[in-house]
Order: structure tokens, then C-alpha cells, then sequence
């Protein structure tokens, strides 16, 4: 599908301008207090935060974002959200106490940067190699050239460690002197959270971080947690000393430094800590200005709320009344004990309310849907701006918490093994009376602010009918209202971004990239099995039996790979005496291989794979995978069926 001139974003409805009204009179916009302390302590910038790589391309900038120097809302954004749009604009190098620095809005994430005995200590590292030289470059300029004498990462999340390399240079990662500090099982975390539905989620984060819409009024405005997400290279470097409990201990460039443990909370491995010598606490992400994510629309495991709750409990309990500053991992940084007490608290309630009252709510008999239609939040949280829903939001947070107790079958046999959309579409439309029925009410509905229910009415008839141009009109002009009324940045990125692919088709991207040599290194050679049997076609692998021996010379390892019954399973330590075929190499050419770096066969005419047997089996197992698009239909029928 083309877009054409009348397929442009619309005006705001009569609808949706009364909705946002009423937030503005809902919600105390003369507290400026975030303003004054988004701006505190700013000591210089990059024009525009503009940051571009060796071939000039531009990784990061917020120039894009000029239109947001306007302090009212348009009608067609959600006036709490423009609030934290604006917020989210603060960006260069700031002290958060002396001898503390952040380097904030050069990424979706900050860089906070911690004055040693000799050098600095740099906790996370950005999302890209890029943005973290220019941030290192912007501290360096402003506090002048020092050494970096240790690197710290809070969790797991790539724009917390993807710029690592532009900290540590390859002679300083050589001489092993510089300390990385993680939370323990960070590498496992780190290099499979997102690897074995990588390419689903890929493309369900271009629904909520909206990359592809245009930076405007009518599209992308922020992300909640900041502007967008860095584009640039990304390394994977592994820690050097595991933080394991809460309560550990290090002094690290003559800086005492005390950890918490907070597994499962925002993050898989995810860590807190406290600095003496500045009275600085930081909670990573999990104390930030927004209602965070318990289950980001690109897909994850569900969080845990519960113990999200505790830990923010837990925190208060180690270093209430002690912290003077608290600084996180994105947004700014919070000031005075009392203020930092009350926050937390604020926090670690709205957490724990989320949770409980969604149980309490299930335990009564009511389904996600019906949780969060009921829940409201008590009005101590819903006024604190920090804990509005800019990222996660209350009303997707509860059906998580429903998804992490029950799954996702709510116990109505209806809901059970319903018919799949296209099919249940063409029902749908047969029994509304046809096409023209369903448009005609759906344009009523549409004209009354009815957008929840034109969107799931009309979708069904884009199901049923993707090239009926009516129906993929109205159901974006639909998207598109909703989206503009929505305080959740990532709400407003699905729908609008769903509005743009309905008129103007799926983005033209190139395919999929193979892994990055760095992070095949880093997964065990179990979790590239896992991602190979992912892979596997189930169908074409019928009847198909193949056992491949592998052995490693270079980590010792031995498997056995084994194609039965249409799964590929493997068992480590041991070799078959029947196998098609043996492999000897070192796992590092393999690394190479799936990197596409080099092909078996130039490794095996290199000298660099002993082989036995019929190496064709390989081949022939090679030839039953499926390789994952970067692009899929979401909000229309798939065009090719997959099998």
C-alpha cells in the first residue's frame, strides 16, 4: 500500500481535545519541581546532542525534537505526556553532587559518572560505542582528562551496556586492570533475554518505541523513559567481578561502594547501590519518573511486581534517611532525604497496590480486561508525577500481573481455541450484515469518541478484506485518535504506528543482520543450540533423522546434536557411536561461521574443521531452517503463509 495526500495524519477530534482538557484540570501542572531538577546542576552540552559515527552518519540527536520548546500541548498530544516529552529534552553533563556526574538525553539511558581516589568510575555505558565516547568526550571537556578505573553495569539491558567499548579502549581491556562490575548471572541474562525471539520482538518494538514514525505533533514524541532509542554499534564486554548479595561489598578507586540484589524486578539480573563517601543511592531503573514496564510490548517475561515491591522496600530499610541525591539510570536525579524517602515509598507502593489489588480483583472472578476497567489508582500515586504511566501504565501493568499468575486464558471456554483473525474476520463482518453495514455504524461510533470499540469492529473487517481502502482508512484515522489521546508514550507509539503501516504499508528495511561476532562469543554453546533448534522447520524436518558429533578443541566441550521427530535436541559431554557425521574445531570457528564471516566449507578447506563421516548430513539439516524475516504484517492479515 502508497500513501497518498489524504492518508496524512489528521487533526485531533472534538473527542479527543474535551479528553485532554480534562487531564489538564485533572493533574497539578503548576508543580514545577521536576522542571527545576531536570535542569540542576547542567555544566554543558553537544548542540542539539547530536552525535554521528566514522561515517558521519547520525546515531543520536535530539534536533528532531525542536517542536517541543512549546510549553502547551497540542490537541493532538496528551498533555501529560508533552509534560514528560519536555522533561525528557534536558540533556549534556550535570552534577549531581560534587564528585558525582550523569551525562543525560545523549541516549534513552544516562551515563552517571563517579569520581575516584585516581580516576572515574563509569556506571552503564549507553546504548551505542558512539554515545559513549561522545559522553566520555563531554565529561572529560567540562572535569577535565582522568583515567577511567572502573566500569560498573546496574542490569542487563543493552542501552546500559552496548557502549562499553567507546569507555574502555582495546589496550586497557588487554591489561585486564580495569574492573567491569555486573550483578551475578549477568551474561546469561544479557545474551539471552532477547536472542531466542529476537527477530518477534525486533519488530514488536517498532510498535513501542515508534522508530519509524516521524518526530512531530502528530507522531513520536518520546519514549517515557526518554527520547527514542540510539542507533550505532554495540559490544558486549564481560564482567570481571560479580556482585552476588545484597550486602556485598566493594572499594573500588578508594570509593566504598554497597550492592543490592534485585533479580526479576525491571530487569532478569539487576542491581542497587549506595556510595558513602557522596550520601549518593541509585536504584538503577527501578525508581525512575514513570510507572515502568511489568511487561514491554515487544515481549518479555513478565516481571515481578511483588518483588519489585520489596525490593524498593528493602532499600528504604538499608538507606532511608541516609541518601542525600539519588540518581537512576534514566530521567534526573532527586535531592534531599526527605524528598528521596518519599519517592521511593511512592514507588514501592504503587508497585505493590498494582500488585495486590490485581490479585485481589482475580480472586473475585474478574478477567485481565475486566481489572483494567475497574482499577484505579488511590489518589496519592495518581497525582505524583513520577508515578504517572508513561512507559508501562496501569491499565496493560495489571493484565501482566493477570498473565503472571493465571497465563493467558481466562477459564471462558469461548476464549479457549477461538478461530484465528482472518477467519474469525470474515464471520465477524458475514454476521454484522457486510463491509458497507459495519462502516456505516462504525462511522457513528467514530463521530461519538467510540474509538476502543470502532477499532476492534473495523479491524475485524480489515482481516476479512486487507485491500478494502474504507476500512484501512477508518481503522487508522482510529489508531490515530486513540494514540493522541493516550498518556503512554508506548500506547501512542502502537497506535500511530499502526495508523501509518494501514495507509502506507510496512517500512522497506533491509533483512536481518547475523549475529554480531561479539555476542555469539559471548552465549554458551548450549544457548546456540537452543537458537538453532528455534530455527528448525518442523514440517519439512518429517521423518528426518540426523545425529551430528561435535567436539570443541578449544573449550573441551562435546555434543551429540540430534534431529528426531522433528525437534532438534543435543546432549552435552558425550559422543555417538552411530553418528552421520563428527566436527572438530574450535567453537570460535563456528562463531565465525554463523557471523557469516566465513562459510564450513572455506573453514574446512582451511584446515581449520577434521571431519569423518558423510559431512552432506549437515548440510541436509542446515537446509530444513527457516530464515526470520525483519518484517511482519500486524495489523493486517499476513501475506505469506507460514507453515
Amino acid at each position: 500500500m502508497t500513501g497518498t495526500a489524504a492518508e496524512t495524519p489528521k487533526d485531533a477530534s472534538a473527542s479527543v481535545i474535551a479528553q485532554q482538557n480534562e487531564v489538564l484540570g485533572a493533574l497539578p501542572f503548576s508543580d514545577r519541581r521536576d522542571f527545576e531538577e531536570a535542569a540542576r546542576g547542567f555544566l554543558g552540552t553537544i548542540e542539539n546532542a547530536k552525535i554521528t559515527n566514522a561515517q558521519g552518519r547520525v546515531v543520536w540527536s535530539l534536533e528532531p525534537y525542536g517542536f517541543l520548546s512549546a510549553e502547551q500541548a497540542p490537541p493532538t498530544v496528551n498533555p501529560s505526556l508533552w509534560r514528560q516529552s519536555r522533561l525528557n529534552m534536558h540533556h549534556g553533563l550535570f552534577e549531581v553532587v560534587p564528585g558525582v556526574y550523569q551525562v543525560r538525553g545523549l541516549d534513552i539511558a544516562n551515563m552517571t559518572l563517579i569520581e575516584g581516589d585516581s580516576g572515574v568510575i563509569v556506571v552503564d555505558t549507553l546504548t551505542s560505542i558512539e554515545g559513549a565516547r561522545a559522553a566520555m568526550e563531554l565529561y572529560f571537556k567540562h572535569r577535565g582528562l582522568r583515567p577511567v578505573s572502573a566500569v560498573i553495569f546496574t542490569h542487563t539491558h543493552t542501552d546500559h551496556w552496548g557502549g562499553a567499548r567507546g569507555v574502555l579502549e582495546e589496550d586497557v581491556l588487554a591489561s585486564g586492570a580495569v574492573p567491569i562490575v555486573a550483578p551475578n548471572l549477568f551474561m546469561e541474562h544479557a545474551v539471552s533475554e532477547n536472542i531466542i525471539a529476537g527477530p518477534a520482538m525486533l519488530r514488536r518494538a517498532q510498535y513501542q518505541f515508534g522508530p519509524f514514525l516521524a518526530k512531530g505533533e502528530r507522531g513520536q514524541v518520546d519514549c517515557g523513559l526518554g527520547k527514542s532509542m540510539a542507533v550505532g554499534s554495540v559490544a558486549l564486554l564481560r564482567p570481571t567481578d560479580l556482585i552476588m548479595a545484597t550486602g556485598d561489598t566493594r572499594l573500588i578507586d578508594g570509593v566504598a561502594f554497597e550492592f543490592q540484589m534485585a533479580p526479576n524486578s525491571e530487569a532478569p539480573a539487576e542491581m542497587h547501590f549506595y556510595v558513602p563517601r557522596y550520601r549518593l543511592l541509585n536504584l538503577a531503573e527501578n525508581c525512575t519518573h514513570n510507572f515502568h514496564n511489568l511487561l514491554p510490548f515487544r515481549g518479555a517475561d513478565v516481571r515481578d511486581a511483588l518483588a519489585w515491591s520489596k525490593y524498593l522496600n528493602e532499600a528504604l530499610r538499608l538507606w532511608g534517611g541516609k541518601a542525600e541525591a539519588m540518581c537512576g539510570q534514566h530521567h534526573w536525579p532527586v535531592w534531599g532525604r526527605e524528598r528521596i524517602d518519599t519517592m521511593i515509598r511512592e514507588q514501592r507502593d504503587l508497585y505493590k497496590f498494582a500488585h495486590d489489588q490485581t490479585i485481589r480483583l482475580m480472586n473475585h472472578g474478574l478477567t485481565a480486561t475486566e481489572i483494567a476497567e475497574t482499577i484505579r489508582l488511590p489518589r496519592s500515586l495518581d497525582g505524583a508525577w513520577h508515578g504517572r504511566g508513561y512507559y508501562g501504565h496501569i491499565r496493560h501493568n495489571v493484565k501482566a500481573i493477570y498473565q503472571k499468575y493465571l497465563g493467558w486464558y481466562d477459564a471462558n471456554p469461548v476464549h479457549l481455541d477461538p478461530l484465528p483473525p482472518v477467519e474469525s474476520g470474515r464471520k465477524y463482518v458475514e454476521y454484522m450484515g457486510g463491509a458497507d453495514a459495519i462502516l456505516a455504524r462504525a462511522r457513528k461510533d467514530f463521530d461519538a469518541g467510540e474509538f476502543r470499540f470502532v477499532a476492534q469492529a473495523v479491524s475485524h473487517l480489515v482481516f476479512a478484506d486487507p485491500d478494502n481502502r474504507a476500512a484501512r482508512a477508518l481503522l487508522a484515522d482510529t489508531f490515530e485518535q486513540l494514540g493522541y489521546a493516550a498518556e503512554s508514550s508506548t500506547w501512542r507509539n502502537a497506535y500511530l504506528f499502526g495508523a501509518q503501516e494501514l495507509r502506507q504499508g510496512m517500512p522497506q528495511t533491509p533483512p536481518l543482520a547475523p549475529m554480531r561476532r561479539e555476542t555469539l562469543a559471548a552465549l554458551r554453546t548450549e544457548q546456540l543450540w537452543d537458537v538453532l533448534g528455534i530455527r528448525l522447520n518442523g514440517p519439512k524436518a518429517e521423518g528426518k533423522h540426523i545425529v551430528l558429533n561435535w567436539i570443541f578443541s578449544d573449550t573441551g566441550e562435546r555434543f551429540v546434536l540430534n534431529l528426531e521427530n522433528c525437534a532438534l535436541t543435543y546432549t552435552e559431554g558425550v559422543q555417538a557411536e552411530a553418528a552421520d557425521a563428527s566436527f572438530t574445531l574450535a567453537r570460535s570457528t563456528l562463531d565465525e561461521v554463523i557471523a557469516r564471516q566465513t562459510s564450513f566449507p572455506e573453514a574446512v578447506a582451511a584446515g581449520k574443521v577434521k571431519l569423518s563421516g558423510n559431512p552432506m548430513r549437515l548440510a541436509e539439516l542446515m537446509g530444513l531452517m527457516d530464515e526470520f524475516p525483519r518484517m511482519f504484517e500486524i495489523v493486517e492479515p499476513k501475506r505469506t503463509a507460514v507453515t
